[in-house]
């Protein structure tokens, strides 16, 4: 008499061996579906491991954006790395959104943190420290529920804080790292050179400013032609028999004129100063 099916095959039946084998065969060539993985995700280390190894070049290409002269490429990777573990750990394919979407914040936020506790080169109130690392925690809780990055508004909410709290943190995590003066700052526009070519120069004659504005007031109620007689003798250094032939006079009027000229903006000069 030939028994029937139960339903309840043993463990170590034929057919789960080889259901089991092509599982562990699909996994060590990378050939396995996307959705089995995460599945096997908190069981099998290896469809970890593979999850990893098909997103490891996704958290690299994070790490290239944060790149600088103060950080090595390679200790970013590393932070990114550990980044992608904790989405992969945290990650729950049922919701329906796409691993890389909620990865991103996650990496991003990991990176960012490093910044903050690694190389921070301005000291910060510890206070001000813990908000920022709340902040980023919640952006990324966010970004992965709303599909974007949130406002400030719904930042604040969302930590049951004031928004000029929220805005001052951004702000200290923005600004707490020093820039050398040789670094290329990244431009928008395409402008190159260092952030010391961008000052600008003491002007060369910044000193005699002061004795300008004087010279214009005392200068202020002269006519045109006194003005003129002025310039050209000072500025352009001709003699009073040059300007004579200029203007139109003889010498002896050009000499009473400059005399008459002087004696007025030496009476006013004093006043003006």
């Amino acid at each position: 008499m030939r028994s029937t099916a139960t339903g309840n095959e043993p463990r170590n039946a034929p057919g789960n061996e080889v259901n089991r084998d092509t599982e562990t065969n699909s996994l060590q060539t990378g050939l396995a579906e996307e959705a089995d993985l995460w599945a096997l995700r908190d069981t099998s280390p290896q469809a970890r491991e593979e999850l990893i190894s098909r997103y490891l070049a996704f958290a690299k290409s994070l790490a290239v954006r944060y790149r600088n002269q103060t950080e090595s490429l390679d200790d970013l990777v590393q932070v990114a790395s550990l980044g992608l573990v904790n989405a992969i750990n945290r990650f729950d394919p049922e919701r329906g959104i796409p691993f890389i979407a909620f990865a991103s914040p996650t990496i991003t936020g990991e990176l960012k943190r490093h910044f903050r506790d690694r190389t921070s080169t301005m000291r910060l109130p510890r206070s001000l420290y813990d908000r920022i690392g709340q902040i980023d925690l919640v952006v990324s809780d966010l970004t992965g529920q709303l599909n974007r990055e949130p406002s400030v508004t719904e930042i604040a909410t969302e930590m049951n804080t004031e928004e000029h709290k929220v805005v001052e943190a951004f702000e200290a995590g923005q600004n707490r790292h020093l820039v050398s003066l040789d670094c290329n700052p990244v431009s928008s526009d395409g402008d190159s050179g260092t952030f010391s070519e961008r000052f600008g120069e003491e002007d060369a004659n910044f000193d005699t400013a002061e004795s300008r504005i004087v010279l214009h007031e005392a200068m202020s109620d002269l006519s045109n032609e006194e003005q003129t007689v002025i310039r050209l003798r000072f500025r352009e250094e001709l003699t009073q028999s040059e300007i004579a032939d200029r203007i139109g006079h003889s010498q002896m009027h050009v000499s009473r004129m400059l005399r008459r000229i002087l004696d007025r903006m030496n009476k006013r000069i004093p006043a003006a100063a």
